[in-house]
């Protein structure tokens, strides 16, 4: 084995105490810092998958406060179209009411003045027979020569207002 070891160049036992030093190396390498290494990844492995879950379930959460916000805002939305509605339906029924009320007034304004006007022209035509009696008498006195009697004189006055009435 002399020429062999000559001419490769090659110890044997160089290269059996070579090839235990790296088996060794491996095997401390793999002990000591391949399985801490990988212990570590593993570990940062489930940190990251846990704050990716933790990730998840707060979207999840959101998406439901998201949902529950619209249905509150919907129900917001809905409660305050109800309120104007009926607000408007108040006003409506307000203004309705004035407008009765408005016109019953005025409808009461109106009779009374139509009384007022009626009983004002009955005062006048009263007034206006007295003192067309009276013009009367005194011509009707004047022109017999005697004193007429209450009956002859409610004669003549109902006569001449009829007169007088139909020509109006």
């Amino acid at each position: 084995m002399g020429y062999f070891e000559e001419f490769i160049g090659v110890n044997l036992w160089t290269a059996l105490f070579t090839l235990l030093n790296t088996l060794t190396v491996i095997f401390v390498g793999t002990k000591f810092l391949f399985k801490p290494v990988m212990k570590m990844i593993a570990e940062r492995q489930k940190e990251i998958d846990d704050m990716y879950a933790e990730a998840d379930t707060a979207k999840t959460e959101a998406l439901a406060l998201e949902d529950a916000y619209k249905q509150k805002l919907s129900l917001a939305t809905q409660t305050g179209e109800r309120i104007v509605k009926e607000a408007v339906a108040r006003g409506q029924a307000r203004e309705e009411e004035i407008l009765r009320q408005a016109n019953a007034e005025a409808s009461a304004i109106m009779d009374k003045a139509a009384a007022d006007i009626a009983m004002e022209k009955k005062k006048a035509i009263n007034d206006a027979k007295d003192e067309i009696s009276e013009l009367a008498m005194a011509i009707a006195e004047k022109a017999v020569g005697r004193e007429i009697s209450d009956r002859d004189h409610a004669v003549l006055v109902d006569s001449f207002i009829d007169e007088l009435g139909d020509t109006l």
